[in-house]
């Protein structure tokens, strides 16, 4: 007879599968602050092989990516190597403006916290190998015309790219080295930006994500890394000896690449938790943990969206409080629906949508427990939940 948990589980997720179709895997971790309290799987991380998924499976997290660079930015502040506040223009080397507002500065804490003016209109990763990101910048449909830089909030991907931009320029290090260097490593954090880091072990257990069709859309890999980790150079080469510091922070999806297990996300809830240390271990200042999860932005009408207006994966309502790349949930305003747990309760971390993904990375500061998740397998859209989230992330909420 099947655990009591397992019963209730696939009663939520059956009836929510009947809203927003049913997941090809779920994986869901609960922990507080000195670990991982309970663990829930269900279904296949690969259903060619049969092989079914498990807490310890690497996935492309998608956009609590986000989170976890802004870790390596917070640690680069510490060091002196980065400010929160400079013009960006001087930390990457060229002048970055919005064309429709020309004197006004656009900072680390601008592209941190989504408010920045840019848009994805232009694109964000199709940045090849050997190429520079600035094109992307020049053309016009990267920005917000009717917007200044500062006053309004744009859920961009593509602020990101120049966050790990600054940080390869400031370092003179690969992005996806540097994060391992100053995040991953600390914590014991078994993960890798784009799959080049990652071991040839780790590589094998990855989670195929599956579009809501039941199709591959991402990592089906046969158990080995993929020929080329990043988008190819022009030519179709992929020689990662191309790279230059400072040119293309698109390369490593600093956006949404990277590679980590639910119980690897647990770690970085427990940093959350811990004020910036985990098992006595400081990796950050309280005061840094503090600045990315105070909201640099709350909603109110007409001062930003409240979904990501370039891929319509977030219901309106979505995102209605956000900091340096950290949400915040359940804000008690008019037109907010960021709340998957109905409990009205004020979590901080980061959700996750692309490729058939639905993800979520979220703590209780004031009880000291949170709750990382993800499903394969879902829409494009985030359906049948009562709140702006999936019934099926609802369903794993609880």
């Amino acid at each position: 007879m099947a655990p009591r948990w397992i019963a209730c589980l696939l009663l939520l997720l059956t009836s929510a599968a009947a809203q927003a179709g049913e997941p090809i895997a779920t994986v869901r971790v609960a922990f507080d602050r000195n670990g991982v309290t309970a663990v829930r799987v269900h279904g296949h991380a690969d259903k060619a092989t049969g092989r079914e998924v498990g807490a310890d499976d690497p996935v492309r997290i998608a956009s609590i990516s986000k989170l976890v660079t802004a870790l390596g930015v917070m640690r680069l502040v510490e060091a002196g190597k980065l400010d929160l506040d400079t013009d960006a223009s001087k930390l990457l080397g060229w002048r970055l403006r919005n064309p429709a507002f020309p004197d006004t500065p656009i900072t680390l804490r601008l592209l941190l916290s989504h408010r920045s003016s840019l848009t994805d209109g232009a694109g964000y990763w199709q940045t090849p190998l050997g190429g520079e990101l600035r094109d992307i910048v020049a053309d016009p449909r990267a920005w917000d015309a009717k917007h200044a830089p500062g006053t309004y909030f744009h859920y961009t991907n593509l602020n990101f790219p120049l966050v790990a931009q600054i940080m390869e320029r400031a370092t003179g290090e690969r992005f996806d080295k540097l994060m391992a260097r100053l995040v991953l490593r600390p914590l014991g954090i078994d993960g890798c930006f784009n799959w080049a880091l990652c071991s040839d072990a780790t590589a094998a257990r990855a989670v195929v994500l599956y579009d809501a069709d039941g199709k591959p859309a991402k990592d089906d890999n046969h158990g080995r890394k993929p020929a080329c980790p990043v988008t190819p150079a022009s030519d179709g080469s992929c020689d990662l000896s191309r790279w230059r510091a400072g040119a293309n922070g698109a390369l490593f999806s600093p956006q949404g690449g990277l590679r980590i297990s639910a119980r690897g996300l647990a770690r970085i809830g427990e940093l959350l938790l811990g004020n910036g240390s985990v098992d006595g271990k400081r990796l950050l200042k309280p005061g840094s943990i503090q600045a990315m999860i105070t909201p640099e932005w709350q909603y109110r009408p007409g001062n930003g969206l409240t979904y990501e207006e370039d891929t319509g994966d977030a219901d309106a309502g979505f995102f209605c409080r956000y900091g340096m790349a950290v949400q915040t949930l359940a804000t008690p305003v008019p037109g907010c629906r960021d709340d998957p747990f109905g409990d009205g309760v004020a979590r901080v971390g980061h959700s996750g949508s692309a490729y058939g993904l639905q993800a979520g990375l979220w703590v209780d500061r004031k009880s000291g427990t949170g709750v990382a998740w993800f499903a394969t397998g879902m829409p494009d859209e985030r359906m049948g939940g009562k709140s702006a989230f999936s019934a099926v992330e609802e369903a794993l909420a609880h």
